[in-house]
């Protein structure tokens, strides 16, 4: 490739990075400054979407308890304790890169989360008829931060390690966008967290991703690899061997 189109992919490819992360980093930051300003806006649409879900859910058993299933097969320990299997795994095949990313991706989620938390101190929704408790303060959703973060570092380690299969790609990218999607809506569903709680979780869990991925690219072009495709390669199409 001539070094003029191939510094202006570069270009193109800074750019889009720099635009997915702006995409989910204001709307984070908003969503806290206004939490934490107690924005009226905010508050009413938190409200009202807060008791519309839990009042589907105050009317159905089943639903209730597919919730609470799902809450705990989704805890945000189930989705450390996959990523520590595949970091595990990964070691043992030897691609500590891709192992490593993992790490340093989860554990900056998982600071992320706890310190919000403390830092916004919000308490959880105090519903007159609640169908669940959870302990600890609410913004944000440790459940939805850790899915969007859990779903999106499996996704883009097992796009790096799968052949180059379109229905499987699809089925991976459906996987990492359904799975948050449902847990953030149990979530308030069981009035456990207002509608805010898990957006943020969705947005910070992505932003997480997305910059560390980012800066994982930049370091493989400095060591001499090409830009990845993430979407179609993954973090690190190398690592497929």
């Amino acid at each position: 490739m001539p070094v003029q189109d191939r510094d202006r992919s570069l270009g193109l490819r800074l750019a889009a990075a720099a635009a997915l992360t702006l995409a989910v980093l204001v709307p984070s930051a908003l969503l806290s400054i206004w939490v934490i300003g107690d924005w009226g806006p905010l508050h009413h649409l938190d409200a009202g979407v807060t008791d519309a879900l839990h009042s589907v859910a105050e009317g159905h058993a089943a639903l209730v308890r597919f919730m609470l299933v799902w809450s705990v097969v989704f805890d945000p320990n189930a989705w450390r304790l996959a990523a520590l299997v595949l970091v595990i795994i990964l070691f043992r095949r030897g691609a500590p890169r891709l192992a490593w990313w993992i790490v340093v991706t989860m554990a900056v989620g998982g600071v992320l989360a706890a310190g919000l938390k403390l830092l916004v101190g919000r308490h959880r929704p105090d519903l007159l008829n609640p169908v669940a408790q959870a302990a600890g303060f609410s913004f944000p959703s440790g459940h939805a931060l850790n899915a969007a973060l859990g779903a999106g570092v499996l996704l883009l380690v097992l796009l790096s390690l799968i052949p180059d299969r379109p229905r499987l790609r699809i089925a991976l990218w459906v996987a990492a966008l359904v799975l948050p999607l449902i847990t953030g809506l149990c979530r308030i569903g069981l009035g456990v967290h207002w509608t805010s709680d898990v957006l943020a979780g969705w947005l910070m869990g992505v932003a997480v991703v997305a910059v560390t991925a980012g800066v994982f690219d930049g370091w493989r072009h400095r060591t001499g690899r090409r830009h990845a495709t993430m979407s179609r390669e993954g973090v690190d199409p190398g690592a497929r061997g």
